[in-house]
């Protein structure tokens, strides 16, 4: 099932949209530092923090701070770090009924951050790797968003099952299966991601982030949108695409333009990079528009 991209016109800009994210959940482990340090090499004066992540969790819970009705479905593990990720969610106003227990220990992401917020991330997948859409229906009303710290059958299945609006953040970085690339209404990716599959140079639509510059949105390869970075005190970039991706397909599927969703969706990760934590508050999305 490949769906237009006028799908995004059949929700009402006047009611919340109801978002599902299909992805990640993890206990963010954080070492903060002057400076990230050179193969083999040890960077003293850290500060070390713990915090909830994942790109899954963290679209959840920017979609639901930005006023999207949003349930989570994924993984966990039967431990601290799973019940203490499970409650994060709940208090950004994510259903959580649809996230299960594993035996695997909760998704653990270990990420060094610099002075200048840049980072470097190592994710021990965990309990994702036990993520399932079994036994999940999707409303045909119902707009769902993935992510690649999932295994890439159970993204499919989602892709599958999706009776709707379906967003892929094709992220981290590996080749798509052409199933989804043609079934995906909007496809997000950097320039690295992008360069990776020159396929997507012909799907339907497909947002690119260019850091900085700004992010622009391609029909079929050509670029019909482009919205420039906005300037921020950079403090972590962790959160700022997750971000990004929620607040972008909410306003797309709340009818805005592809350049007022691009406008949007910058402010909000404008708003992001500059708080240290990949799950930070939000206003509601009309006040970054």
């Amino acid at each position: 099932m490949t769906n237009s991209p006028d799908t995004q016109l059949e929700v009402a800009p006047s009611s919340p949209v109801s978002l599902t994210v299909v992805g990640s959940i993890n206990i963010d482990v954080t070492a903060t530092s002057r400076r990230l340090p050179l193969a083999g090499e040890t960077v003293s004066g850290g500060v070390l923090t713990r915090s909830a992540g994942g790109k899954g969790a963290n679209q959840a819970a920017a979609a639901a701070r930005l006023g999207a009705r949003t349930r989570m479905i994924g993984a966990v593990g039967d431990d601290s770090d799973g019940t203490a990720m499970l409650d994060s969610l709940q208090e950004s106003g994510v259903d959580v009924s649809g996230v299960t227990t594993s035996s695997h220990a909760t998704g653990t992401a270990m990420i060094m951050v610099d002075a200048a917020g840049e980072n470097q991330i190592s994710v021990c997948d965990g309990a994702n790797a036990a993520a399932t859409v079994d036994g999940v229906v999707f409303g045909a009303d119902e707009i769902v968003l993935a992510q690649l710290e999932i295994p890439m059958t159970t993204v499919i299945a989602a892709a599958r099952r999706c009776r709707g609006f379906f967003a892929l953040n094709a992220a981290p970085a590996v080749r798509l299966p052409q199933e989804l690339i043609d079934r995906a209404d909007l496809i997000i990716v950097n320039e690295s991601e992008f360069a990776l599959n020159p396929a997507l140079r012909e799907a339907s639509l497909v947002a690119v982030t260019y850091g900085a510059r700004g992010a622009a949105i391609l029909h079929h390869g050509n670029q019909t949108a482009f919205a420039p970075g906005l300037s921020a005190e950079v403090v972590s970039t962790v959160g700022a695409g997750d971000a990004f991706c929620a607040a972008l397909t909410i306003a797309l599927c709340s009818g805005a333009s592809p350049a007022e969703a691009l406008q949007t969706a910058n402010a909000v990760g404008a708003a992001v990079v500059a708080n240290a934590q990949a799950q930070p508050q939000l206003k509601s999305i009309s006040e970054y528009c």
